[in-house]
């Protein structure tokens, strides 16, 4: 059995748009992990670059499960001094896109493949986006959050 190798024609990009109104965080993440690695085409390979670009709308009406609201997201700048520290509730009022940003990362390969499908994520706030002309195919993720019920 030979190793299938997609050609550079082989390699397309397609654009997807995702609501995440009451969606939990890690499922959608691993959903957006997914996307981005290209692994629901069947030209998938590991070492190609063959991923998709993903929009989220509606980032700030995420829900997050279990204890996280009292915890932190850490990051560093590689400068001396400095280690950052935010909490979840304070993220997820401010800046819902990090919270979903660093998570999507966390569940990317760690190579340089990494850093070019985390470029095609696009994440707003809201509900409008500069992207219709890409004209983004809709990616409904059906279980939402019991919570919200």
């Amino acid at each position: 059995m030979k190793t299938f190798t997609p050609k550079p024609a082989d390699l397309t990009h397609d654009w997807y748009i995702i609501d995440a109104t009451d969606v939990v965080l890690g499922r959608l993440s691993t959903q957006v992990a997914n996307l981005l690695r290209g692994k629901n085409k069947p030209t998938y390979a590991p070492h190609a670059d063959s991923g998709n670009y993903v929009i989220i709308i509606n980032a700030d009406k995420i829900a997050l499960t279990g204890n996280k609201m009292g915890k932190e997201l850490y990051s560093h700048s590689g400068r001396p001094g400095g280690l950052r520290r935010d909490s979840y509730a304070e993220l997820l009022a401010n800046k819902p896109e990090r919270i979903i940003k660093a998570a999507v990362k966390g569940m990317l390969p760690k190579n340089r493949l990494a850093k070019v499908q985390l470029d095609r994520l696009r994440i707003f706030r809201g509900a409008e986006h500069p992207h219709t002309s890409q004209q983004p195919q809709v990616f409904e993720i059906k279980q939402i959050s019991q919570q919200s019920k």
